[in-house]
């Protein structure tokens, strides 16, 4: 059971990378008729959607493949994140239109890749930390 612990990890980041993927270069290259439906979306978000996108997906191979680098690729998609939802406190503030249920996907999406960071910082960075020890 342990040793499937990582690939479950991993199949269920690549599988949200994915869906931001496809949802964020939907939205950017108006593919699908998805921009429509999407209505006032704010571009630097669905950016930054996008790179924490590719993140996600090399985040899985770093699970699967226990890399330490793993947890810092999620702590930066997370900073780019919290990054992006300051740009969209900001943009609402100083009168920019946007969709409200931007601001709870951006705290969804912050805190899901906040646990994975964790996750991935406890499976994989303090046990590589803990072998090297003597």
């Amino acid at each position: 059971m342990k040793k499937r612990i990582p690939y479950i990890f991993a199949v269920i980041l690549a599988g949200f990378g994915l869906l931001t993927l496809f949802l964020s270069t939907s939205i950017i290259f108006d593919l699908f008729g998805i921009r429509a439906k999407e209505g006032n979306y704010v571009l630097f978000v669905v950016w930054a959607n996008f790179i924490c996108s590719i993140f996600y997906l090399f985040s899985a191979y770093g699970f699967i493949h226990s890399r330490k680098w793993t947890t810092s690729l999620l702590g930066i998609s997370t900073l780019i994140l919290i990054a992006a939802n300051i740009g969209l406190i900001i943009h609402a503030n100083s009168g920019g239109v946007y969709e409200t249920k931007t601001i709870g996907a951006l705290i969804f999406r912050i805190s899901v890749t906040l646990v994975f960071a964790i996750i991935a910082y406890f499976t994989i960075t303090k046990k590589k930390i803990s072998n090297h020890l003597p």
